[in-house]
């Protein structure tokens, strides 16, 4: 199978932990803004704003992901909500302690150091505008 289809396994894989969240998100909405404005407390961020924000990045970012377009990019809100929910909501609530963290933060470091790979439209437009660059 090969290092490509490996990085695009890891950011369909990643990609979709955080889409069914958002969807789950979308789904329900009044229970997300009533778990944002008692579970999900973050500092300094209004409540409103954290759920918009936080859906908005589950939503968006994942299909970036998935097409392999800005994706060192796109993994970095996703790589900062996953550090919020393993340290700030972790260190609350041991509900919130999770080994699944760190594997997804790991993922997200991975595709932020070498980038989505050979199967990714960054890869197309870097040998279509920049050739001979890797």
């Amino acid at each position: 199978l090969g290092p490509p289809v490996v990085d695009l396994a890891v950011r369909l894989w990643i990609g979709l932990v955080f889409f069914r969240s958002g969807l789950q998100k979308l789904d329900d909405w009044e229970s997300t803004l009533f778990l944002f404005e008692y579970e999900y407390v973050l500092p300094v961020i209004p409540f409103e704003w954290a759920a918009y924000m936080g859906t908005a990045f589950e939503l968006a970012m994942p299909i970036l992901l998935f097409v392999g377009l800005a994706a060192r990019l796109a993994a970095v809100p996703l790589l900062t909500m996953a550090l919020t929910i393993q340290f700030i909501l972790g260190a609350n609530s041991p509900a919130y302690n999770d080994f699944n963290h760190f594997a997804w933060m790991t993922f997200l470091l991975v595709i932020i150091a070498r980038g989505p790979g050979k199967l990714s439209i960054d890869h197309w437009l870097r040998q279509t505008f920049m050739p001979g660059q890797n």
